[in-house]
Parts: structure tokens; sequence; C-alpha cells
């Protein structure tokens, strides 16, 4: 069943209908705003299993994970590429 209500001029779509709009918005983005956007999307839907995951942590745990997060952003983190390049090296012999 497909209908549309007007109430005070604005437009109420059904749920297909919103559905094919976020995919059109999603079909049109350039692949590095749309591994953000997945990124985004998995946080959003995570959010309650990450809250209650973090209150199980120890102190020593979160904070560690706090000092890890800062490093990061100060420029202190090691590229994943720089990473698996080293190991696909270190490993490929073994």
């Amino acid at each position: 069943m497909i209908f549309f209500c007007i109430f005070d001029k604005k437009l109420i779509m059904t749920i297909s209908d919103l559905k094919l709009k976020i995919f059109r918005e999603v079909d049109s983005l350039e692949k590095n705003r749309l591994e953000e956007l997945y990124g985004v999307l998995i946080n959003y839907i995570n959010e309650n299993k990450e809250i209650s995951d973090w209150g199980k942590l120890t102190t020593e745990q979160r904070q560690g994970i706090i000092d890890a997060v800062e490093e990061i952003d100060n420029g202190k983190g090691i590229p994943n590429e720089k990473i698996m390049f080293n190991m696909r090296k270190k490993y490929s012999n073994a």
C-alpha cells in the first residue's frame, strides 16, 4: 500500500519512498564519502552495544583506549597500509 499525506504543507513519505530516497543519495556518493558514511552508519547501528561494552571495561582499559585515540589524533599513529606492507614483507618468506 502506497500513500502520501499532506499535513501543514509537509509531504509524508512511505517507508519504500524513504528507502529509495536514501538509496539514491548513497548511490551518488564518491568512494571516500561512501566509506565515511558507512562508518557513521555502523556507529549509529552499534551505538547502544558500544555504550554497554564501554561500561564493562576496566578503568585501565578505558584509559588505554583514550590514550590511543589521542595519539592518533596527534599524528602519532601508523597507517594501516604501512603496517600491512611491513607484515607481508616480514612473513612472505615464512
